[in-house]
């Protein structure tokens, strides 16, 4: 009796994973449309969000597909992220609770609906679905090139395939990806410093029509320029959210321009008093080459040591010199320097120099701020390859 029992038990269990594994179709009331979500106030959130909705009234689903989630728990996480090899995964989730989470961040939140047959509806839930198993759902993230927004129109036309024409004379103007991002950015705040201070040349071309999709905001354009079979993809596009993005108060004391120019000054206070006095800061010398050689350690992680495409070629490098890190200890001890230090003084301004070349001839947009930065270290090189040329000849 016992073993008929387990028996049946057993049997039960299987038939009802295969009948979840077995996949519904979709009615012929079912709605398949592509969510675009405004900025955010974080940074991580101020490019937007895309993302697929399926509805289907007769099966009783409202589900969110969403390419743009990934997991805390991976083992290593901090690591992965910063070297650019951190998994993205497709997740699912419910369309009231993916609503909800956009209330609660003051966030719009726009739907097009698409001009799909049944058929089409139906081959597009089950790629998703497909895509959304353990085993296909995670995928190698790129800021630029693969993220949530790109997704979209690559899932498109991998299920509709050449009957899916994505129009590209809608551009008015073509930007470079660094003209782009800052399309996302407030002027004269840290995020933008900090993201043109880590991204490298790569990133100051020219984007065609279809890299400018890695910004939800031209998803949503580019779906509203786009064909099947003639006829336009979106059938109707309408709000559901309607919130004005709120961003926070900017104050120009908190700004990097502020900090930047007050610390400016400040040296050149100092530079002009040691100069009339034949002394040197040495707790200045230490900090400006320690911040510099910092920095610069980390723009070469980013360059060479990660997987992100958007850091290569990064010539704030120069400025921003790693070797500047070793050579602040030398500058802050009261015993002479070392000899080669005269010479490492000289490189220092054409550095500086170069910066400004690569910046002229368009191969590299610095940060704005930067100039602010030049001037500040171009007035202490100055200063130190007198001191220790004229004054200190012998404290090389």
């Amino acid at each position: 009796m016992k073993l008929h029992k387990k028996v049946f038990f057993s049997l039960s269990l299987l038939l009802t994973f295969s009948g979840l594994s077995q996949r519904p179709e979709l009615s012929s009331k079912a709605q398949i449309s592509v969510l675009t979500c405004g900025a955010g106030s974080e940074l991580y959130a101020a490019f937007g969000h895309t993302a697929f909705r399926i509805q289907d009234a007769n099966l009783g689903i409202d589900y969110v597909y969403n390419y743009g989630t990934f997991d805390f728990d991976t083992p290593n996480f901090y690591s992965k992220f910063a070297r650019g090899k951190l998994s993205y995964s497709l997740s699912g989730s419910k369309f009231s609770n993916f609503l909800y989470t956009y209330q609660l961040e003051n966030r719009w939140v726009k739907e097009q609906l698409l001009r799909l047959n049944l058929q089409e509806k139906n081959d597009l839930f089950r790629f998703l679905e497909n895509n959304r198993k353990p085993e296909n759902r995670d995928y190698k993230y790129d800021f630029l090139f693969d993220n949530c927004s790109t997704k979209i129109p690559f899932v498109l036309k991998t299920v509709l395939g050449e009957k899916l024409v994505f129009g590209s004379d809608h551009l008015v103007s073509r930007f470079t990806f660094r003209e782009l991002i800052h399309q996302n950015l407030k002027m004269n705040s840290w995020s933008s410093f900090g993201i043109d201070l880590a991204l490298g040349a790569v990133i100051d071309k020219k984007a065609s029509a279809k890299e400018h999709l890695f910004l939800p905001n031209y998803v949503l354009d580019q779906l509203n320029h786009t064909t099947l079979d003639g006829e336009n993809l979106v059938e109707r596009e309408r709000i559901i959210l309607d919130i004005e993005n709120k961003t926070n108060g900017h104050y120009f004391t908190a700004s990097p321009f502020f900090w930047l120019l007050l610390f400016m000054l400040f040296t050149a206070t100092i530079t002009y008093i040691d100069f009339k006095n034949d002394t040197r800061s040495r707790w200045l010398d230490f900090f400006l080459f320690f911040v510099t050689g910092i920095v610069g350690m980390f723009v070469f992680f980013l360059w060479f040591l990660t997987d992100h495409s958007a850091t290569a070629n990064n010539f704030n490098i120069l400025w921003a010199f790693p070797l500047n890190s070793v050579v602040g200890f030398f500058l802050a001890r009261h015993t002479p320097p070392p000899h080669w230090l005269s010479k490492y003084l000289m490189l220092l301004p054409v550095l500086l120099i170069l910066t400004l070349l690569i910046w002229g001839l368009g191969i590299q947009r610095f940060p704005p701020l930067i100039w602010l930065v030049l001037i500040t270290l171009g007035l202490r090189y100055a200063f130190l390859n007198h001191y220790f040329k004229n004054i200190h000849p012998n404290n090389r």
